[in-house]
């Protein structure tokens, strides 16, 4: 398999918790349809496709860079303050989990032997996912 690099712009978006409801005595867990981790699944599935990434059933590695957009509040007019964060707030795993997640029609997650999860704060906010 040849190396496959594609971008998403915008913020990541990490796999929130499943949330639990009883239907009928039984329960059911599900991500609420309106929460952004189902356009970003979306949108990373698809810039895979167009990136020409096909069906692997070898073991790939994945390389996960979240770039997020620092937020103005962590800024002044020297520029980033000293108390701000060094590293954006959600956990890399999350991230992960919902890029592995949406390129589920490509790969079963067991397929992957070595991931790398890259977090930090950029000019602009994107993620990038190398697959080799």
């Amino acid at each position: 398999m040849k190396p496959i690099t594609f971008s998403v712009p915008g913020d990541p978006v990490p796999q929130p918790r499943a949330r639990v409801s009883t239907v009928g005595g039984f329960a059911r867990a599900y991500v609420p349809a309106k929460h952004p981790v189902h356009e970003y699944r979306e949108c990373i599935a698809m810039a895979a496709q167009v990136a020409g990434l096909l069906p692997v059933a070898e073991p790939i590695e994945v390389i996960i860079d979240a770039v997020f957009a620092r937020p103005k509040s962590h800024m002044n007019k020297s520029g980033v303050k000293p108390a701000a964060p060094a590293l954006p707030r959600p956990d890399a795993d999350n991230i992960a989990k919902a890029v592995l997640d949406s390129l589920g029609e490509f790969f079963d997650d067991t397929h992957v032997r070595r991931l790398v999860i890259e977090k930090t704060y950029g000019q602009e906010a994107r993620t990038t996912v190398r697959i080799q």
